[in-house]
């Protein structure tokens, strides 16, 4: 494997409690996952659908490319923006996630850095099949920390809870276990990864919008959402109508409205009393809500958080199945 060898798409965590026994832990931080290819002097970054993100965050390239020696390697980290008090803060980095060419006063208002936490390749050689501890080692002798890039720490000889109460502390998303002797395996939800958030977020599909009244007039009320069943099938998880600004209302019910369709592209249709004046719309874009329970079908208390362009439509499960 080669950085000019065919796209590789980043390994992905299970959704489950701490596990005990021999693992190593992570911080989970809240950003946008990428992985970093730097060839022949020159830096791409990819996200987790596969998109070239490059251009988004142009402010990362070469101090990607300086910590990591200049040196021909893939690397996957964590694109994060940090609030006042120094915590990586999804609403911020929203605010650059879907902007392609992002000024030098928006990157001077919302800067951001990257936590990096493996490494797939150095020097045209494959490092996916060694174990986690040694493809670690690997990175810490790669990379050189910068105020933009950074390693992101591990601990070992600890237990889940600890970990997790550490992160609560330090107002931080979750914890994410890892075997020691796990390979890296591109593009899988594996076992051998397992993330425990303190806070239940899940991604939605937007199949409809409901209109706005009062201070919402004019905007966006509520969003209509689905996700995939075991059968397959795009069905109804819940509308969510709080964690919206004026301004994302009136964005989203721009972007929403070339996508309307006359009826559900749900497959199983939903409760009557959820979509009634819904205004369906085609099912491309992805959304991430914050939730205290999913139960009975619908989600409670849900959220908004944003849109997740970074996340595909067909990848979409359930509520704690991804």
């Amino acid at each position: 494997m080669t950085p000019s060898s065919p796209p590789l798409s980043p390994m992905l965590a299970t959704l489950d409690q701490p596990p005990s026994g021999n693992w190593v832990f992570e911080m989970k931080f809240d950003g946008q996952r990428a992985l970093v290819t730097i060839e022949d002097g020159q830096c791409r970054l990819t996200s987790r659908a596969g998109n070239d993100i490059t251009r988004t965050f142009p402010e990362l390239t070469e101090p990607l490319i300086s910590a990591l020696g200049r040196r021909d390697c893939i690397v996957h980290g964590e694109i994060v923006a940090l609030d006042s008090k120094g915590k990586p803060s999804f609403a911020r980095l929203q605010r650059r996630m879907h902007v392609q060419r992002p000024t030098e006063q928006l990157r001077s208002d919302i800067p951001v850095m990257m936590y990096l936490f493996d490494v797939l390749a150095v020097d045209g050689n494959s490092t996916i099949d060694r174990p986690y501890l040694e493809r670690r080692a690997v990175l810490d002798d790669l990379l050189t920390p910068s105020a933009r890039v950074q390693l992101s720490p591990y601990w070992s000889d600890v237990d889940g809870s600890t970990m997790l109460e550490v992160a609560r502390e330090n107002g931080l998303e979750g914890i994410v276990a890892k075997d020691p002797n796990s390979p890296y395996l591109p593009g899988t939800r594996a076992p051998s990864w397992i993330k425990t958030p303190l806070r239940r977020n899940t991604e939605g599909v937007v199949v409809g919008w409901i209109p706005g009244a009062g201070r919402a007039a004019g905007g966006i009320g509520s969003l209509l959402l689905g996700a995939h069943n075991d059968e397959g099938q795009l069905v109804f998880i819940g509308r969510v109508g709080t964690g919206f600004t004026a301004t994302t209302r009136r964005e989203l019910l721009s972007q929403l409205r070339p996508l309307e369709r006359p009826t559900s592209p749900l497959d199983i249709a939903p409760p009557r009393r959820e979509s009634h004046a819904a205004h369906w719309v085609e099912a491309i874009l992805v959304g991430e809500v914050e939730y205290r329970e999913y139960a009975g079908g619908s989600l409670r208390h849900p959220s908004w958080r944003g849109l997740r362009l970074d996340k595909s439509v067909d990848e979409i499960d359930l509520p704690g199945q991804h």
